[in-house]
């Protein structure tokens, strides 16, 4: 007879945070710690991609790309790029909230950075460019087309 083990079934969002859901954060360093002392082997997700209409982790944009909403905005108060009152406004359990606050800090980050010029950064684009790009592109029309789905986007963009 094979060894046994077992888990938990516990998704990202569900970690405590300070903003809205949790994501990859001490706390989720914390509970994988916890996992190995209690003697647990596994800990199953829900998928991580960016989530659509209604924000299920089931209907994603993308089968490569991360959820931003994973990631940790004390991390980015700690590189400097984000002030932590920046950060306050995302701090409730509602996904338009989230969606709506969530997207313009991390550009705030993002051009408060100069991640561009990360040699790690540089080599995660090269190394993902075959999807990268086109999720870039489409996300950027989608934007652009105030978030409606792709079939309702002018015929010459389709």
């Amino acid at each position: 007879m094979g060894k046994r083990a077992a888990g938990i079934l516990l998704p990202i969002s569900s970690l405590p945070s300070d903003y809205g859901i949790g994501c990859f954060s001490k706390s989720a360093y914390e509970f994988v710690d916890w996992l190995k002392e209690a003697g647990q082997t596994y800990w199953q997700i829900l998928p991580l991609g960016p989530t659509s209409y209604g924000d299920s982790p089931y209907q994603s944009f993308s089968t490569f790309a991360g959820n931003p909403y994973f990631i940790d905005l004390d991390t980015l108060v700690e590189e400097g790029v984000l002030d932590k009152k920046d950060c306050q406004k995302a701090d409730d359990v509602d996904y338009e909230k989230i969606y709506k606050g969530r997207y313009p800090l991390l550009r705030k980050a993002y051009e408060n950075s100069d991640i561009s010029k990360n040699p790690d950064y540089q080599k995660f684009v090269a190394e993902n460019s075959w999807w990268l790009s086109d999720y870039a592109l489409f996300m950027a029309v989608k934007d652009r087309f105030e978030g409606v789905e792709w079939t309702k986007w002018a015929e010459d963009i389709r």
